[in-house]
């Protein structure tokens, strides 16, 4: 049987998503972007991603975050998406904000990993070919290279803007004295840096960089709001089998402490006041901060990103609510 070719929904800008100018850019970024980290790679389902795929664009979501290491295995990631681009989202492309990164291990040898020119460029080249595009609207430095001169990182990014291979530049990760050298420097080419990538969530907090970037014109997109499932809700009664952490996939049992999990429980007694999930909660406190432009969600089904969604109909959080939460937390 041929599966019929996909029409996204006639809605999808309608249906609730919002949407924030990142920094002082031009850009509006979807207050949710999907992530390609664990759930696109060689060991996913095909179909699932798919189907994950057509209903992050069918419900506005607009920004996909990849990187070239992003899998499982490396480059993976990059390769599924190339093929959702080519069996439906090509027609799609120019209402599509695609990221892409370089700054980690990706290949053997001395030019497969941190922030030379060789490796950022010839990184950028492999994953435009993974991904079947011409370009990428964002192109991150994923981390800071403290080996390499600032200079030579910085002038790979602005080279890979000019030659049409990159839209817009972001940093990711990077120190705040390393940051604010590419926010100036990137300025006077005229090339200035889009976003500032980070982990910020209810346990982890970046409000230096965040505040540090919207002080550079800059917008803050988030990763990891759920620290990885601690705030996911999953773990309130013990480790279900299956899980991230059963599975010990970059989530171990040593850090659900008794003192963190009495404080995650509470989170969800206030969630559960608020009449959300801890998952929606945790999504919406980070989303309400104004200097926060997108959140990356990284889901495992379609119905997972539902449950992500409902966070576009959460309430703003009221004074006492905010003190409640930092009570907890302290």
């Amino acid at each position: 049987m041929i599966e019929p070719l996909y029409s996204p929904a006639s809605d999808r800008y309608e249906s609730g998503m919002k949407y924030k100018r990142s920094g002082k850019s031009g850009v509006l970024m979807s207050a949710l972007s999907l992530g390609f980290w664990h759930n696109f790679g060689s060991i996913s389902n095909f179909q699932n991603c798919k189907e994950m795929m057509h209903c992050a664009f069918d419900n506005g979501i607009t920004c996909y975050d990849l990187a070239n290491n992003y899998g499982p295995t490396y480059g993976t990631a990059e390769e599924t998406f190339g093929r959702l681009m080519d069996i439906s989202m090509a027609p799609y492309r120019d209402e599509m904000f695609i990221t892409t990164k370089a700054g980690y291990d990706m290949w053997p040898g001395p030019y497969g990993n941190w922030g030379s020119r060789k490796y950022l460029i010839s990184s950028l080249n492999q994953s435009l070919r993974r991904m079947h595009l011409e370009y990428v609207d964002l192109f991150y430095s994923h981390r800071y290279d403290p080996e390499t001169p600032l200079e030579e990182t910085l002038q790979a990014l602005v080279d890979i803007v000019r030659q049409g291979k990159a839209l817009y530049i972001g940093i990711s990760r990077w120190p705040k004295e390393a940051a604010l050298t590419a926010y100036q420097y990137l300025r006077e080419r005229d090339v200035p840096c889009l976003c500032y990538q980070g982990k910020h969530n209810l346990l982890v907090r970046d409000d230096d960089s965040i505040n540090t970037a919207a002080e550079n014109g800059a917008g803050y997109v988030g990763f990891s709001a759920l620290e990885q499932g601690l705030l996911s809700g999953r773990y309130l009664n013990g480790i279900p089998e299956g899980s991230r952490m059963a599975r010990r996939e970059a989530l171990t049992s040593d850090r659900l402490t008794p003192e963190l999990l009495t404080k995650i429980k509470a989170l969800n007694e206030v969630a559960k006041a608020r009449g959300e999930s801890l998952a929606q909660m945790s999504l919406a406190w980070v989303l309400a901060n104004p200097n926060v432009t997108s959140v990356i969600i990284g889901t495992s089904s379609v119905e997972q990103m539902k449950d992500n969604l409902k966070v576009l109909q959460s309430a703003p959080f009221t004074a006492e609510e905010q003190e409640t939460i930092e009570k907890i937390l302290k």
